[in-house]
């Protein structure tokens, strides 16, 4: 037969039952730190924690191919801005080119304009009396005692001056066949911009080229500008100024020689071409080069599909050929500038600068692409603690709170222990009747 246990016995063992349960819960919380362990604790904040956790970790892992982007992206960049400096430094040697005159300047000078006796009539000198000169008449009128000769370079209504360097053409119509001097001819050179012309003190017509390319120079008159033009370019009136017919239909070609500190500058042009080479291959990050026309995605979101956010930076192969950078040397070709040449110089100059706005329209486009990584990058590390925290939030327990109310429950179950022994202590007084 069961002992019996009276009722406040019984009660106070239920009461110090429930108050060791709770007691045991707030030891575990404190311990753990958590207040939902598993999902007997609660279920939805369990899986809800679970999943808020999986994504952040996620995320996390995206993180580090963010990083790596980031560095290639910026090895890229970095690249470009030391191209850009190699660039500028082959600028600068091609100016050192171009400031050098070259020995092969084409050169004309011609037969003597004046005569001593004019210039005693006039009291000036040689030069000066030359640039005073008529350029008009039909016939050369030389010099009496009180006339200074003419050019006789004809008595056309209209005049043409023509001169020819390279894929250049100057025309000129502004002369007049009565009234301009030698003066106002060799201005008329000078305006070209492809030759330039001077009275020497010999009274003799000096015409250079501002290139190297043979100069093309005719003179003519005519009833109209169009004959003008075709005497010009005959070379006909060219005799007039001590010049010769094939200075125009052959041209002043150059004399031949060369500039030795030209040649001694295209060593130092193909080591920046070939540094430029060099420096692009040596752009990548972990095996992606954007400067060798690698292509590198980055990923931001952890979904797939369609629903994948991503963004793919396409490189772009970067060498000295493709920036139009050609190979110096003494001959002009596809793939080649003669440094001799003004032209291949001012050619090679003009592609120097293209290269220029290409690298920085490269770089530009890195730039927004780095902007954008930068950001993902930014925005996904604050998602991480937002989703670490609203996770945490639904598990995590107040360790504050948890220890108060574990203080709270032992000094209950010492009051439960304490209502136990005086419960057994009137059970104890029936006893002593007997």
């Amino acid at each position: 037969m069961p002992t019996a246990i009276t009722s406040g016995v019984r009660n106070a063992l239920n009461a110090l039952q429930s108050i060791s349960g709770d007691a045991q819960v707030s030891q575990q919380r404190l311990a753990t730190g958590r207040k939902v362990n598993s999902a007997v604790d609660n279920a939805v904040n369990y899986f809800t924690s679970i999943s808020l956790n999986s994504r952040a970790d996620q995320f996390t892992s995206l993180l580090d191919g963010m990083s790596n982007a980031v560095q290639t992206i910026n090895a890229a960049s970095k690249g470009i801005d030391n191209i850009t400096t190699l660039i500028k430094s082959a600028q600068s040697t091609v100016k050192q080119m171009q400031a050098e005159a070259t020995a092969n300047r084409p050169t004309k000078t011609g037969t003597a304009l004046t005569t001593a006796a004019e210039s005693a009539l006039t009291g000036k000198s040689l030069k000066d009396t030359t640039l005073d000169k008529l350029i008009g008449g039909a016939a050369a009128v030389t010099a009496t005692a009180s006339v200074v000769g003419n050019l006789g370079a004809g008595a056309g209504v209209a005049t043409a001056l023509t001169i020819v360097s390279g894929t250049t053409t100057f025309t000129s119509n502004a002369l007049s066949s009565t009234t301009s001097t030698v003066r106002d001819f060799v201005n008329e050179i000078n305006k070209s911009g492809i030759a330039t012309a001077s009275i020497n003190d010999s009274g003799q017509l000096v015409v250079n080229g501002t290139g190297s390319n043979t100069v093309q120079i005719g003179y003519g008159q005519g009833a109209t500008n169009a004959a003008a033009l075709t005497a010009a370019q005959s070379g006909t009136g060219n005799t007039a100024f001590g010049l010769a017919t094939t200075d125009y239909t052959t041209g002043i070609a150059a004399s031949g020689g060369n500039s030795a500190v030209r040649a001694n500058l295209i060593q130092q042009f193909n080591d920046l071409r070939s540094q430029i080479d060099n420096l692009a291959e040596d752009a990548g990050f972990n095996g992606t080069n954007l400067l060798n026309g690698n292509k590198l995605s980055v990923v931001f979101n952890e979904k797939t599909g369609s629903d994948q956010n991503k963004l793919d930076v396409q490189g772009q192969t970067i060498t000295s050929s493709n920036l139009g950078v050609l190979t110096a040397g003494t001959t002009t070709s596809a793939t080649t500038f003669n440094v001799q040449n003004d032209t291949d110089l001012s050619t090679v100059a003009d592609s120097l600068t293209s290269a220029l706005s290409s690298l920085k329209s490269t770089s530009s486009s890195l730039g927004s692409s780095l902007s954008i990584v930068q950001a993902r990058q930014d925005f996904s590390r604050s998602l991480i603690t937002n989703l670490q925290t609203g996770a945490d939030n639904l598990v995590n327990a107040d360790q504050n709170q948890e220890a108060a109310t574990l203080l709270a429950l032992q000094t209950r179950q010492q009051l439960g222990q304490t209502a136990l022994s005086l419960s057994n202590q009137a059970a104890q007084g029936v006893l002593r009747l007997f």
